[in-house]
């Protein structure tokens, strides 16, 4: 999917608590991509924080989330977006037409050791690592 390059595509990270995954992808392609992407992350249930372990795992790498907060999924946010990534929230997550869909099949980090924890980080940057080729 080539972005022309007056155009600045939008990302949307959607999981169900908005507070680990959707969040860490979020960080890493803003910290990657220098506002070249609009970057946004909601929920289907968006929690009440971030999960501290998320914030840990990132912070080691440099990459400060601990001011996100969860949000919910909002009709509106759909209209900044091109580029929807669902992580775990099944049919909670909405799909509407002329969007671009890619659902990354990873662990929750929820109730995780930082290890595991650093483990879904990694395999975060990963997928944002290419996620990046391919829209820029």
């Amino acid at each position: 999917m080539a972005i022309q390059d007056e155009e600045i595509p939008g990302v949307l990270f959607m999981c169900v608590h908005n507070a680990g995954r959707s969040q860490m992808a979020a960080g890493f392609l803003k910290h990657a991509t220098e506002n070249k992407v609009k970057v946004f992350s909601a929920g289907s249930k968006p929690g009440k924080e971030l999960n501290p372990m998320a914030v840990e795992a990132m912070a080691e790498i440099g990459i400060d989330i601990a001011q996100n907060t969860p949000m919910i999924f909002d009709e509106r946010l759909m209209k900044e977006v091109d580029i929807v990534i669902t992580m775990g929230c099944g049919d909670a997550c909405p799909i509407l037409p002329g969007k671009s869909y890619q659902d990354w099949q990873l662990d929750d980090p929820a109730d995780q050791k930082i290890e595991k924890v650093r483990e879904i980080r990694d395999q975060i940057e990963n997928k944002v690592r290419f996620l990046i080729e391919e829209i820029l």
